[in-house]
């Protein structure tokens, strides 16, 4: 044979190697191919080309096993029992940058499935391979490092400590700080998937200066961006007190609340995340940011919004006016109840009603002018009927139940409590009424329109144990009314004038 038929020989060879990685790539692409490619074996033909002498075979050949391992954790899992990540770090080292990128994402799509498959990753040396890939002057390699490294973080605590012990957290806030906004969308990412597992991970991206840096960018005009720095601000806020306050101190706001009407969703939801994150810690904080119009901005924000995007907001309502009666009485002063009102009455999620429940209970259970506020805006009956429905799931049940109690503890705007007489059952009941015996003693007023409302005749209609709370309550306000008026409204009394007119003998 000539050397030039031998040359032919290996030209073919060559062709039918790219053909065959560029259609196994191409297939891979259609999640309906990726079982019959399982099937035919094609994670055990891929994984010689990883090594093939022709860089783009490599690269290809790494490609669709990417894409193959990103479709579901059992194609994953067949690329860890293939030994093919050892394989891929190795070359992660030693090959060019479309094989380093190509690489990278197989360890994404291998981490991103569970704990589990990332652990498999940072235990073949993974991370150190994509720590000298961070490192690389080719931005795209930075990228797909960053990626891959912030689905291995994502997953849990210990699996994050291996990322931050790599030596990773430096390099992603270098990352941020580069000119291209693909990067520092990722490495934003990367830096909330660390820091959201614990106040000692979020310390340590504090610690690398990332909040000036994550702050400068709150105003930046890409959405995607956005969404990453305002989550990863959440994750390090939530935490702890002192965390709080260098968010806060990094002059975030007011220019963070402009936010709240960006026109992307996740933004929106993210900014009213961080505000919640912030408020929840101490009154402090809400007071900062009910200076700077949070409050009111947050409102307006639940009017803009619906579904799940509005929880974040519900919740920083919640969380302000838990700390303190002026706290509460700012966020009714901005409008706040009502809009709480119409959350649920729009909403069908039983987790977002619960949530409005709960916000309800802090604001009004602070005085009688915070619970007056809450019944004005009709919450009683709506919040009666969800702890009552059997469709609601426990915890919706259960805030409503103790959002209902501890706002008529304080409630004395009795045109709203009349309702509850009919409606109410015991266990709420006893609330209702020992209200109206602490007000009727003192309100001649109350008194004669609570006999004209048939109030006095349904309390006489209640059946309580002798020695009762509610007994005692019931006593308490008829001891409010002549004998008589309170005989007239009792059970029975009419049959007891006719037995005494069939009985009575004229003169």
């Amino acid at each position: 044979m000539s050397q030039r038929q031998v040359l032919q020989v290996f030209e073919q060879y060559q062709k039918a190697r790219t053909q065959f990685v560029q259609t196994v790539a191409d297939l891979a692409s259609r999640p309906q191919n990726t079982e019959t490619l399982q099937n035919a074996g094609v994670m055990s033909l891929l994984r010689p080309l990883l090594l093939d002498a022709v860089p783009t075979i490599q690269q290809t050949a790494a490609l669709a096993l990417g894409r193959l391992a990103n479709y579901n954790d059992d194609l994953a899992e067949a690329v860890v029992k293939g030994d093919i990540l050892p394989q891929l770090v190795y070359s992660l080292a030693e090959q060019n940058r479309f094989y380093k990128k190509a690489a990278a994402f197989v360890l994404r799509a291998v981490a991103k499935h569970s704990p589990e498959l990332a652990q498999a990753v940072v235990d073949c040396g993974a991370l150190d391979a994509l720590v000298v890939s961070l490192e690389e002057f080719d931005p795209g390699v930075k990228e797909a490092a960053a990626w891959a490294i912030s689905y291995i973080a994502r997953h849990n605590g210990q699996l994050s400590q291996a990322v931050v012990d790599a030596g990773v957290v430096p390099l992603l806030v270098l990352c941020i700080q580069e000119p291209e906004i693909a990067l520092k969308r990722v490495a934003a990412s990367a830096l909330s998937d660390i820091a959201k597992h614990s106040p000692e991970l979020a310390q340590t991206v504090v610690d690398t200066g990332a909040i000036a840096h994550l702050a400068q960018m709150i105003l930046n005009p890409d959405a995607k961006l956005k969404r990453h720095v305002f989550s990863a601000l959440s994750q390090i806020a939530k935490h702890s007190v002192d965390v709080a306050e260098m968010v806060v101190e990094a002059e975030i706001f007011p220019a963070a609340l402009v936010c709240l009407k960006d026109p992307d969703e996740y933004v929106r939801k993210n900014v009213a995340t961080l505000i919640r994150e912030i408020t929840k810690h101490t009154p402090e904080l809400s007071q900062i940011i009910v200076n700077m119009g949070g409050v009111a901005a947050v409102i307006d924000y639940l009017g803009d919004s619906k579904g799940n995007v509005r929880l974040p907001g519900i919740m920083m309502l919640g969380y302000v006016a838990a700390h303190s009666e002026n706290l509460a009485m700012a966020v009714i002063v901005s409008k706040g109840v009502p809009q709480l009102a119409i959350c649920l009455g729009e909403e069908q999620d039983d987790h977002l009603k619960a949530a409005t429940a709960w916000a309800f209970g802090q604001i009004g259970r602070h005085t009688p002018e915070h619970a007056r506020a809450v019944a004005v805006a009709n919450a009683f009956p709506k919040l009666l009927n969800l702890y009552l429905d059997t469709e609601s799931s426990e915890d919706l049940q259960v805030k409503a139940k103790k959002a209902l109690k501890s706002i008529l503890q304080k409630c004395t705007y009795l045109p709203a409590l009349e309702p509850l007489l009919y409606e109410a059952p015991s266990n709420i009941l006893k609330h209702v009424i020992c209200q109206f015996s602490k007000v009727l003693p003192h309100d001649s007023k109350a008194r004669r329109l609570f006999v004209t409302s048939g109030g006095l005749k349904k309390v006489q209609e209640i059946k309580a144990e002798p020695g009762s709370t509610i007994q005692e309550h019931i006593n308490a306000i008829n001891s409010c009314y002549p004998e008589e008026i309170v005989r007239y409204y009792s059970p029975g009394y009419s049959e007891t004038l006719l037995e005494r007119i069939e009985s009575y003998q004229p003169v």
